[in-house]
């Protein structure tokens, strides 16, 4: 048996579909659709962006096709930043040992725009041409994306053939049947009813006027029969599918649930307000958990941020801590992993149900923890009560400080604090103000072992929120404004404190940089990462110098992607739809802010 069919074997045999067995029945002529994911298979189970539509594929009897998995496996041979399959054996699926360059469909999923670059590796390792262009409709697969990180889907419109902006359900099954009915082939490509699809998008089918150093001048579709915007998909709960909301599989370790999708609120520059607040209903939460609590399953995940707007919470807390007191009886802990939440919604009630869990932790990715420990993460985003209200941030001081003293006398004893700084409008006390929010908040907690965390991030605009023209942190500042925060909280509070309660995290500049163009620029920054994967680089040490000559190569220049972008036609222009009017009413209130640079 080869290396990678012993590993894949190995998975299939740790894995267990939540509510039941895959069918094995396939239609007639039906499509094979890999979902390439750029993780070991732990986590691969959390992503329930792929993982959903995988589910949807092989559970639903209308849908003409069926899905599996390629993951980045532990026996694959690293070498700098690509990936090769041990003694050159095809790269292949968990499901089949059939090569994965052999598939109708090839999806993939990038959850960060830092991180668009694993696209290339991941093609490369399936051995699929890299361009589009490059690609033979009919004998190559079509490749289609997703998920958060193509919000600015121009970087890779050289390389996907098809992006699917929203939520995928609908759209990726139409594609699927549109794609069962009229093969692929050189001669009838389908890509043009492909686009009619609401919710797709191919970047083939539109041309672009480019802009010296970046951006766009104008965008047209190439025929009148392709749509001039696309319109990004977001659902109504009955069109969803059920393991949107819940992990489909478990490999025993871990299970998880998304009670929420959306917020209830709107900050300028946060793209969880983007989507419509939805509430899964009840019945399919509990359902799922005892299905978790039939198979053993001792770690439940609740995968959302804004999980203190479920009304139904505490009802489904209620439900996990019967689990675990019964699976105590027998001497089992089952722990429970709950996303960021926000200060202003938690109440006493919250409190009180998850420390009545006993075993919880929040945000245990972030952290890496082995196990649970008394965090709650809460982010402020901003010290200065002025930036909070001119980014529409509901997130008051005077309510940070009521849920902290309302964590006194349970089991949390640390506090991560989430903090934006070098956002326009910032002047340069509003971010010393942040060491002292940080003292306050421990003195809040009032106990010995209190400890805070602050966690600092480089303004980001994203596309799709109000704030998306706005300048954006050069990440070279981050360094020094951290440098600056933590040396005014050492001030204030002593050397011997500062080192037994505190920490100050940021950094990350290579992921900044990659972030910081790949948010902005147009299908010739997909070139320019190119260029960089195939000089060997690595993703997490990329020199600023490197990344400068490299998109001057391209004719661009990389302060034009941190600048505010008054552009009349923004790279994304085709799925735009942000309200220009919220716009300017956020650029005039900076604007009529005073002691900014």
């Amino acid at each position: 048996m080869s290396v990678l069919a012993a590993e894949t074997a190995a998975i299939r045999a740790s894995e267990i579909p939540i509510v039941g067995p895959y069918p094995t029945d396939r239609p007639n002529g039906a499509l094979r659709v890999v979902f390439l994911i750029p993780y070991g298979h732990a986590y691969s189970l959390m992503c329930n962006g792929p993982m959903s539509l995988y589910d949807l594929v092989n559970r639903t009897a209308g849908i003409p096709a069926y899905a599996e998995r390629a993951l980045q496996y532990d026996n694959l041979v690293r070498d700098g930043n690509r990936l090769t399959t041990p003694d050159g054996e095809p790269y292949r699926t968990i499901e089949s040992a059939a090569p994965v360059h052999q598939a109708d469909i090839v999806g993939v999923s990038v959850t960060n725009s830092g991180d668009l670059h694993s696209v290339l590796r991941l093609l490369d390792l399936a051995g699929i041409p890299r361009r589009s262009a490059d690609r033979v409709p009919g004998i190559h697969p079509l490749v289609v994306g997703g998920n958060a990180g193509l919000a600015n889907p121009e970087v890779l419109a050289d390389y996907l053939d098809v992006v699917a902006m929203g939520e995928a359900e609908v759209s990726f099954a139409e594609l699927l049947r549109t794609l069962h009915v009229n093969p692929r082939t050189p001669e009838n490509d389908a890509l043009v009813q492909i686009s009619r699809i609401p919710g797709l998008y191919v970047p083939a089918l539109y041309e672009y006027d480019f802009a010296p150093g970046g951006g766009v001048l104008a965008v047209r579709p190439k025929a009148p029969t392709v749509p001039a915007t696309v319109d990004t998909q977001f659902l109504e709960l009955r069109d969803l599918h059920d393991a949107h909301f819940t992990y489909p599989i478990t490999d025993g370790t871990a299970a998880g649930l998304i009670p929420v999708l959306g917020c209830k609120h709107s900050c300028h520059f946060c793209t969880l307000g983007v989507p419509p607040f939805r509430e899964v209903p009840i019945e399919i939460l509990t359902a799922y958990l005892d299905r978790v609590e039939e198979l053993g399953v001792e770690r439940i995940i609740i995968s959302a941020p804004t999980f203190t707007q479920y009304r139904r919470r505490e009802e489904l807390l209620n439900r996990i801590r019967a689990y675990s007191d019964r699976a105590a009886e027998h001497g089992v802990k089952v722990t429970t992993i709950i996303g960021s939440v926000r200060a202003d919604e938690m109440t006493s009630d919250y409190l009180r149900d998850i420390n009545d869990l006993g075993n919880f932790g929040h945000l245990f990715t972030e952290l890496n923890l082995t196990q649970a420990r008394g965090i709650i993460t809460i982010a402020p985003e901003f010290a200065s009560p002025e930036l909070l209200d001119i980014y529409y941030k509901t997130m008051r001081p005077e309510r940070v400080n009521k849920t902290i003293e309302q964590c006194r006398n349970t089991v949390i004893n640390t506090v991560m604090l989430y903090f934006i700084v070098g956002a326009p409008g910032e002047r340069p006390e509003d971010r010393l103000a942040i060491a002292d929010r940080a003292k306050e908040i421990r003195e809040l907690l009032d106990r010995p072992d209190a400890a805070v965390i602050v966690k600092l991030h480089g303004f980001m605009p994203k596309p799709g929120t109000p704030g998306q023209r706005l300048r954006m942190t050069d990440p070279e500042a981050l360094d020094r404004y951290g440098d600056e925060i933590a040396a005014r909280l050492r001030d204030l509070v002593g050397q011997n404190d500062f080192d037994q309660h505190y920490r100050v995290q940021f950094g990350e500049k290579s992921r900044l940089y990659l972030e910081a163009i790949c948010l902005r620029g147009d299908r010739r920054i997909g070139h320019v990462l190119e260029d960089l994967y195939d000089n060997g680089m690595d993703p997490t040490d990329l020199p600023r110098d490197v990344l400068v000559n490299t998109l001057a190569a391209h004719g661009l220049d990389f302060a034009r992607h941190l600048r505010h972008m008054d552009d009349p036609v923004l790279p994304w222009h085709v799925f735009n739809d942000v309200d220009p009017t919220t716009e300017q009413t956020l650029i005039k209130a900076l604007n009529n802010r005073p002691g900014w640079q």
